[in-house]
């Protein structure tokens, strides 16, 4: 009998999607939610913060910041170290970091180790968030590839609906204390999926350009076996590595534009995103609405994501990529834009909940698009330098909204809007379209 030799692509390819990747949708999902909660939770502490201690606006903001300083690290250095050593180590530490400092967040005894630990807790946020992308893109074939990472980030909208909720039960209840309970409770998810994520392999991708045949050929058999196939693989093709993974690596001239595409797309969201976000609960305020009314609507608004992720999940697929993401982040502006200027309750909250959905369904594209316009060599790389633009935008979001929110409401919201318009025609002027393109496993591979 003839001896079957495949690439970890046509392996991938013939195992399909079965219990195996489903299974690890759940596991890196339950992931996001907690991170989730972890970025979002800072909006409903900081009212409460700043009252008990008596901040200033720009410390308020700082607080806020705090986090996306520590994801900025995190990405880099996360992002960047998995391409040398593995994924599966950044996929086990970073869920534990963010987790262990985000309870110990709970305990700050005054403003500066709020700061502190916040920022380490975004460490682990930080890297947790490229290296799932890296793990779960490389295990899927290319039909279901966009749909299943579309679907991934939807566990964002289920973290922020479930704080959104925690806040709305806690914080009236216990208004001094209530601030602690809920970063304590945050938490708890991220501590438990640290010992589930403890058994799953390495990204066979990454074995076989390390030359380790034999293990990744294992892997893809026990992968096949989960999902009740048989996997006929008595050799895979080896990819030795080419060059030293840095950083450099994505501003060579073939990935010049995509690099340039992406980290202003990334930049772009986030600065939208967390800039309404973050201070979501004080613009209700803002606009006249009660303390509990604020929470109502917040919950609303983080409920209307969940179909903005599914519309997204389907139209990636049928659209491609590049142009969902584009509408998407266009829409995403104008309705920012008309949740500023809109008066009256249905039309406020309609608008804001229309910026949720396209919003957070741009966010889905974006991290299904970015792993697959790198090879396996520098995927995390890329995607932890791209997100770190979203770290940057997040730290300076917060901030500027606090300094903009004191002179007009209009005038921060405009400025998020047009951030969103802008990331959208950048994705549409030097954006390229993967949808149905297999993941190459080195950067050779991806030139040639």
């Amino acid at each position: 009998m003839d001896e079957i030799s495949l690439t970890v692509s046509e392996a991938v390819e013939e195992i399909g999607v079965g219990p195996f990747q489903r299974k690890l949708l759940v596991i890196c999902g339950a992931s996001w939610a907690a991170d989730a909660m972890e970025v979002i939770i800072i909006s409903y502490v900081i009212p409460i913060v700043v009252s008990q201690w008596s901040l200033t606006s720009g410390q308020a903001g700082f607080i806020g910041t705090a986090i996306f300083l520590g994801m900025l690290i995190g990405a880099w250095f996360w992002g960047t170290i998995t391409d040398y050593v593995g994924r599966k180590i950044g996929f086990q530490v970073t869920v534990l970091v963010d987790s262990v400092f985000g309870f110990l967040s709970a305990l700050s005894p005054s403003y500066i180790w709020l700061v502190i630990l916040r920022s380490l807790t975004g460490f682990g946020v930080g890297g947790t968030l490229p290296v799932d992308y890296a793990v779960f893109s490389e295990y899927l074939p290319r039909r279901n590839r966009g749909r299943y990472l579309v679907l991934l980030e939807s566990f964002w909208a289920l973290g922020t609906i479930v704080v959104a909720g925690l806040a709305w039960f806690i914080l009236p209840r216990a208004p001094d204390v209530g601030w602690r309970v809920l970063l304590a409770v945050s938490a708890l998810p991220g501590a438990v999926v640290y010992f589930i994520r403890r058994h799953i392999p390495e990204s066979p991708r990454y074995l076989i350009i390390e030359g380790r045949e034999e293990e990744a050929r294992q892997v893809l058999q026990h992968v096949a076996r989960e999902n009740g196939k048989t996997l006929r693989l008595d050799r895979l093709e080896v990819e030795e590595r080419t060059e030293a993974v840095t950083v450099t690596a994505l501003w060579r001239s073939r990935f010049v534009r995509t690099t340039v595409m992406l980290w202003v797309a990334w930049f772009a969201i986030s600065l939208g995103y967390y800039g309404v976000f973050i201070w979501l609960p004080g613009i209700f305020v803002e606009r006249g609405f009660e303390f509990l009314r604020t929470y109502q609507n917040t919950f609303l608004l983080a409920l209307a994501q969940l179909p903005g992720y599914f519309s997204a999940a389907y139209l990636v697929e049928l659209w491609g990529r590049k142009a969902t993401l584009a509408v998407y982040l266009v829409l995403s502006g104008v309705f920012t834009y008309l949740f500023a200027v809109v008066s009256g309750l249905p039309f406020i909250v309609g608008a804001a909940m229309l910026m949720s959905f396209f919003t957070l369904g741009a966010w889905g594209v974006l991290y299904a698009y970015t792993p697959e316009l790198y090879p396996t060599e520098v995927r995390a790389t890329g995607m932890g330098w791209a997100s770190g633009m979203t770290r940057i935008a997040g730290a300076i979001a917060p901030i500027l909204g606090g300094q903009l929110l004191a002179v007009s409401l209009v005038l921060p919201l405009s400025l998020y809007a047009v951030s969103f318009i802008v990331g959208g025609l950048t994705v549409l002027l030097l954006g390229r379209e993967t949808k149905g393109r297999p993941l190459t496993e080195t950067v050779t591979a991806h030139s040639g």
